[in-house]
């Protein structure tokens, strides 16, 4: 029988100590019931969202070095401890050691005894970013960049922000249903444009099944948006995997005209394939293209270009909270580059008079607004017409970065 926590601490370890990606690794572990699935998600996802406050809660009482994945099993149970309320005390201590090896059982069994008995370790009282990084398990240095940016009472709300649990959000497919149908449904509360909420689980309703819905976040729905597309038009969506901003254009173009969506990786181009059939989608071509190389032949050639660009990720915390694990400033440098290489590809994709719309999901100026005015000072013959950062607490969404710039000559 699957162990639904032996399935969490193994995808645990391998995220935080092996770099990688909660999400496929979850994806994995799909022939569980509902209910342990639920737990190992909940296991996961909250462990990583407090991973260090929930180191800072054993560390203290471990007198000798710890291996990896005893440390793993620590935090697991830690969070189990302080978190989930509905598990007894004795439960979370014999899994622990049962799960543990046996050589560590005895000292994993007497470190959590001692977290019990003290209770939760308060926070160094002092400095107020310092405090709240650890109390919201983000690097400090992650905090003081938000606050240069955006303010220190942005940067705080930023960081509470993400230890909440994501809402989902949906999106109508106009290509497969009258919109009234479901603005109308008793358990659909509908946002700006076609966005919604749903009192359930989306992912289980007909509607998701047959395509006339969009699982996509909220500020990301903005996006498209900005391209202002208009039926007939020829549109480039760059990085465009999986598919759901691609997919949007062409309901905002009406289903009619030329769309080309690309990606690096053949098995997400895939992706956007599956999804454009999925949902009614006729007018979209793919190609495996890595968007920071130029191609000679769309020199010239759009009327729309998305450059929604690989980036850091720090909007998407809530989501992806092992990326607070990895990121450092040294790795946000390199993703720079690559960004501007895709701008300068991109650029030379716009016919005159044409738009080009740049977005991340991260909240970082230098890959944003600097990467912008970076470019601009490259390519005069663009001109910014409008901008947008959608910090995660405004909409309860996650965070994104969007400018519109219109090529004048």
């Amino acid at each position: 029988m699957n162990n639904p926590r032996k399935i969490a601490l193994d995808a645990l370890y391998r995220v935080i100590h092996q770099n990688g990606y909660a999400n496929l690794i979850l994806r994995r572990s799909n022939d569980l019931s509902a209910a342990d699935q639920a737990l190992v998600s909940a296991l996961v996802y909250g462990t990583l969202r407090n991973y260090h406050w929930l180191e800072y809660q054993w560390r203290g009482y471990a007198e000798r070095k710890v291996r990896p994945q005893t440390a793993v099993l620590l935090d697991m149970s830690v969070f189990q401890l302080l978190y989930l309320e509905k598990i007894p005390t004795y439960a979370v201590l014999s899994e622990a050691v049962e799960l543990a090896a046996e050589r560590d059982r005895k000292f994993v069994n007497a470190i959590l005894r001692k977290v019990v008995q003290n209770g939760a370790r308060p926070a160094p009282e002092g400095d107020e970013l310092k405090k709240a990084a650890l109390e919201t398990s983000h690097p400090e240095w992650l905090l003081r960049l938000w606050q240069a940016h955006y303010g220190e009472a942005a940067a705080l709300a930023i960081a509470a922000h993400d230890q909440t649990s994501a809402g989902v959000y949906g999106r109508i497919n106009r290509l497969k249903i009258n919109p009234q149908k479901l603005q109308e449904h008793p358990a659909v509360t509908m946002l700006e444009n076609d966005c919604f909420r749903y009192a359930g689980v989306l992912s289980r309703t007909e509607w998701f099944k047959a395509g006339q819905v969009i699982i996509q976040d909220r500020a990301a729905q903005l996006i498209p948006h900005y391209l202002d597309v208009k039926p007939g038009m020829k549109v480039l969506d760059l990085c465009a995997a999986p598919g759901t901003k691609t997919q949007q254009i062409a309901v905002l173009m009406e289903n009619r005209g030329e769309l080309i969506a690309n990606d690096v990786n053949p098995g997400r181009v895939k992706l956007i394939e599956q999804l454009m059939e999925k949902t009614g989608v006729t007018i979209c071509q793919t190609a495996v293209q890595d968007a920071s190389v130029p191609v000679e032949a769309w020199q010239d050639g759009f009327d729309r270009v998305l450059a929604d660009a690989p980036c850091s990720g720090l909007g998407d915390l809530r989501h992806k909270p092992e990326i607070r694990l990895h990121v450092t400033p040294e790795s946000i440098d390199e993703l720079v580059r690559l960004q501007q290489q895709i701008l300068d590809c991109s650029a030379a994709y716009v016919r005159a008079g044409g738009i080009l719309v740049y977005s991340t999901c991260t909240l970082n100026r230098k890959e944003n607004e600097g990467q912008v005015q970076s470019f601009l000072k490259r390519h005069p013959e663009f001109v910014l017409n409008k901008e947008k950062t959608c910090l995660p607490q405004e909409l309860d969404s996650d965070g994104f970065y969007m400018a519109q710039l219109t090529r004048i000559s």
